[in-house]
């Protein structure tokens, strides 16, 4: 059996960024909660609808799914530790029909012909090795009719609570050479174009795409030395930290931190430019 053509991130999502963005669940909801509840209201789930949540993570926005469609609703992640996460929330929410969760890579898996009503995503379809595949795919799981949804962030330049982190890590140690623009990863949708070409091509239609931008409380948080060590878990800061020797580590803290403390607002939280793609799309 040949393996998986994502092989690389389900290593990744399992075996480093998924244990950390469990321990950081809290603030990355905080954070990023406000975005996937925008991108919910856009798709205006309705009741009795069959939904599929892609790249769903700890579940959050699948059991807002489920709360409005109170019918078959299915979140599929690759990460183990973050759908572990996922389950035991969603059993604790009262929901009269849960969610239910699929550990398997949404670009290979079977997700059975015309079965839902909506593809909805935050931040989970930009990791894909081949995307136009991955979406033809779940093209092939929506219904007649059925629309996609989904959030992804544009270019780091315009992204500064990534940008700024790794600046600060860069001014301490050497930054690994940045990855091809195409490749898997956080940013592999900033070209809002290759997004639209990837779409059409795998047969979608009234392909819609507007920017959003905002402001976004590092973390969620409220303090400097806590939206420091955000900055240092989660996003490219933290990959390029990942092999750095406990002295260097040590300084890049001092760094990010030095760099973020001029920008602490007057309600004390850390907010810093954020900039993504709102998408979404139907089957003719």
């Amino acid at each position: 059996m040949s393996e998986n053509p994502n092989a690389e991130q389900v290593r990744y999502w399992n075996e480093q960024a998924g244990p950390k963005w469990v321990a950081a669940r809290a603030p990355l909801d905080a954070m990023l909660g406000p975005i996937g509840d925008d991108a919910l209201a856009h798709a205006a789930p309705r009741p009795g609808e069959r939904a599929l949540d892609v790249g769903c993570g700890n579940g959050r926005t699948t059991i807002a799914l489920a709360r409005a469609c109170a019918g078959d609703v299915v979140g599929i992640d690759i990460s183990a530790p973050l759908l572990a996460l996922a389950r035991a929330d969603a059993a604790g929410a009262g929901l009269a029909r849960p969610p239910r969760f699929t550990l398997a890579d949404a670009q290979t898996a079977d997700l059975g012909p015309a079965r839902f009503d909506l593809v909805f995503s935050r931040f989970g379809v930009m990791f894909f090795a081949d995307p136009v595949a991955a979406f033809t795919r779940l093209r092939g799981a929506l219904a007649h009719g059925g629309r996609l949804v989904f959030v992804c962030w544009q270019a780091i330049a315009v992204n500064e609570w990534m940008q700024l982190p790794l600046a600060a890590v860069g001014s301490v140690l050497e930054l690994p050479p940045p990855t091809p623009p195409e490749a898997p990863g956080p940013f592999a949708f900033a070209d809002h174009e290759r997004v639209r070409t990837i779409l059409t091509r795998a047969g979608f239609a009234a392909i819609e795409i507007e920017a959003r931008r905002g402001l976004l409380e590092l973390g969620g948080t409220t303090e400097l030395d806590a939206a420091t060590e955000f900055a240092l878990q989660v996003g490219p800061a933290a990959a390029a930290l990942r092999t750095a020797p406990p002295a260097l580590a040590a300084a890049a803290r001092e760094a990010v931190r030095a760099r973020l403390a001029p920008r602490v607002g007057g309600g004390a939280t850390v907010a810093l430019p954020g900039a993504w793609w709102l998408v979404s799309a139907r089957t003719e």
